[in-house]
Formats: structure tokens, C-alpha cells, sequence
């Protein structure tokens, strides 16, 4: 299962919570607290494994995401102060039903902001590969990550990893030892049941009381055991957490630098192409405008004699006319001055 996939399946599973949170009535105080302390232990898991491997990588992968990865890493900050004060609260408090409705509008919003916007972008940048080893390595870390909130606890590598090691021993330590307690509860109710039925704590049990108190026993044994197993677990899992952790982030650290160095060669690789069709459509265009430069030059020269032999032409002819208007006006002239000398001869004569 890939990064994106696993973390969808964590909302679909805290949605389904708070759905069941949203159906109880306020006197079903004990289903409450118990759909509470799953909400606190899921959230909490979840949170740690996207502020350590998945947060990180989406930085570095996806530049662009890094204002909106700070707002979702402030998100984070706000529902674990919230998760640790429901952790302590009673579920018949006053406030208990408000702050879970507060926390469940919050987280569903958180929500719809990396479904709707981050995961898409992610998706895009990285490779199916990068992303399957990413969910490899936050699957594992979900075994080993911290049960409860703490809120004042670094939320950004290299504090979170490490602080994050303690943190889960400490948790899967207290909830062994939970378990014991309420397994002791369970059987101080049975001997108060006892005993309000009219026997007493030290009455010779029947074989229904005798089949009860053993498995009363195992189970008790059963917790001792377990909580055993767990310290000894959370034990070797603070020693090997640390190494799983850092080695999955750094696989996938690689995976990211990898598709990053591929994305950027295709850049490259498109400029220069893009560059190199730019600087041939130049040539060419550059080419096309000298040869019709050449060409109307050519025209102009060509065009040149042939104005300039009808100009002379035209000029030519507009000399004939004017020395023929000139020979014209002076035979006019000869023949006015002409006549009336002839008529003053005739008068005279």
C-alpha cells in the first residue's frame, strides 16, 4: 500500500469513530470514553507517522507545499492539546461533549485540506515507487509510534524522531499496565457482585464462582504478562525504532531525490529543446527577411532605369510642346504686328 493510500485509510477509520461518537447519548458515558481513547490512540499514531516520514518528504519533494505542510503541522499542534486534555477529562464532564465536537471539526477539516489539495500534488511529483516505499516504511513505524499526544514534543525531524522513540515506550508501557488495572477492577466488581448476593469475599466459591475466580486469575497472570512483555518489547523497540525510523525515512528520502533529479532532467531536457526550436525558427526567419530584402532591392533596381528612361521621356516631350507653343505664339505675334501695318498702308494709299 502506497503513503497516500495508508493515510486515507486513517481518516476512513477515525471518521467511522466519530461517527459512532456522534450516535451515543449523553448518558452512554462508558462507550464514550471508550470511543474517545481510540479516537486519542489513533490520531496519535497517525500524526506521528505523517510528521516524521511523510511530512519531511512532501517538503522536499514538493516545494511549492511547504506554506501549507507549516498550517497542517500547526493543525497537528492545536488537536494534541485537545487530545491531551480529553485524555484526562471525564466523559459526564461539562465540556467533554464540547471539546470532542470541537476536535472532530478540526480534524475533518484537516482533513479535506490534504485529500482535496496535498495528496493530489504528491501524487504528481512522486513516483509509484517512492510512494510505496514510503508506506512500507510508514507501516512500520505505525508499530512502534506513540499511543497518546504530546503536544509539547518537537513535531519536525530529527526531535520528533527521536522523542517520538520514548514517547511509544512510555505509552505501550502505561496501556500494559492499564490493562492490568482494569483487569483487577473487573474482579473487584465480581467479588462486590458476591457479596451482594448475599455471600461474602471469603465464602467457598461454587464451581460457576470457582471457574470464574480462575479465569479471574488467568487473567490477571495473562496482564502481568503482558505488561511484562510489553516493557521488555517497548525495550528493544527504543533501541531499534531509532535505526527503522531514520533508515525508512532516508529510503524514501532517496526515493524523493531520485524522482526530483528526473523531474529536473525533463526540465532541462525541455528547455533545450525549446531553445533549440527557438534559435532554428530564428535562423529561418532571419533568412526569409533577407532574401526578400535582396528580392525588393532587386525589384527597385530593375524599377529604376525604367523610371528613369520615362522621365526623360516625359520630359522630352514637355520640352517639343513648349518649343512648339514658343514658335506658335511668335508666328501669332508676327502676324498681329502684321495686319494693321497692312491696313494703315491701304488707308494711306
Amino acid at each position: 500500500m502506497d503513503a497516500i493510500s495508508l493515510l486515507k485509510d486513517d481518516h476512513q477509520t477515525v471518521e467511522r469513530l466519530f461517527k459512532r461518537f456522534e450516535k451515543t447519548s449523553d448518558r452512554a458515558t462508558v462507550e464514550r470514553r471508550r470511543i474517545v481513547d481510540e479516537i486519542i490512540k489513533e490520531l496519535s499514531i497517525h500524526a506521528e507517522i505523517e510528521e516524521t516520514i511523510f511530512y519531511p518528504a512532501v517538503r522536499q519533494a514538493v516545494p511549492p507545499s511547504e506554506e501549507m505542510v507549516l498550517e497542517l503541522l500547526e493543525e497537528h499542534h492545536v488537536v494534541k492539546w485537545v487530545l491531551s486534555e480529553l485524555e484526562g477529562m471525564a466523559p459526564d464532564a461539562e465540556r467533554f461533549e464540547a471539546k470532542v465536537t470541537v476536535l472532530i471539526e478540526n480534524v475533518r477539516h484537516h482533513v479535506e485540506e490534504e485529500e482535496s489539495d496535498l495528496f493530489p500534488k504528491v501524487r504528481r511529483a512522486l513516483t509509484r515507487t517512492a510512494l510505496d516505499n514510503m508506506g512500507e516504511a510508514m507501516a512500520r513505524a505505525k508499530t512502534i509510534a506513540p499511543t497518546r499526544p504530546h503536544p509539547r514534543s518537537p513535531d519536525t525531524p530529527p526531535g520528533n524522531i527521536v522523542t517520538g522513540v520514548v514517547a511509544a515506550a512510555l505509552d505501550r508501557a502505561r496501556d500494559a499496565g492499564q490493562e492490568l488495572v482494569e483487569g483487577a477492577a473487573g474482579a473487584a466488581r465480581r467479588v462486590a457482585a458476591n457479596v451482594a448476593d448475599g455471600g461474602s469475599p471469603d465464602q467457598p466459591p461454587t464451581r460457576r464462582r470457582k471457574a470464574a475466580a480462575k479465569r479471574t486469575t488467568a487473567r490477571k497472570t495473562s496482564a502481568r504478562r503482558t505488561a511484562k512483555k510489553a516493557t521488555r518489547s517497548a525495550k528493544k523497540t527504543a533501541r531499534s525504532a531509532s535505526r527503522s525510523t531514520k533508515a525508512g525515512a532516508r529510503k524514501a528520502a532517496r526515493a524523493t531525490e531520485r524522482t526530483t533529479k528526473q523531474a529536473s532532467g525533463t526540465a532541462k531536457r525541455t528547455t533545450k529543446q525549446a531553445s533549440g526550436t527557438a534559435k532554428r525558427t530564428t535562423k529561418q526567419a532571419s533568412g526569409t527577411a533577407k532574401r526578400t530584402t535582396k528580392q525588393a532591392t532587386g525589384t527597385t533596381k530593375k524599377a529604376s532605369p525604367t523610371a528613369k528612361g520615362t522621365a526623360e521621356s516625359t520630359a522630352k516631350k514637355a520640352t517639343g510642346t513648349t518649343k512648339k507653343a514658343t514658335r506658335t505664339a511668335k508666328s501669332t505675334g508676327r502676324r498681329a504686328t502684321s495686319r494693321p501695318r497692312k491696313a494703315a498702308k491701304k488707308r494711306s494709299s
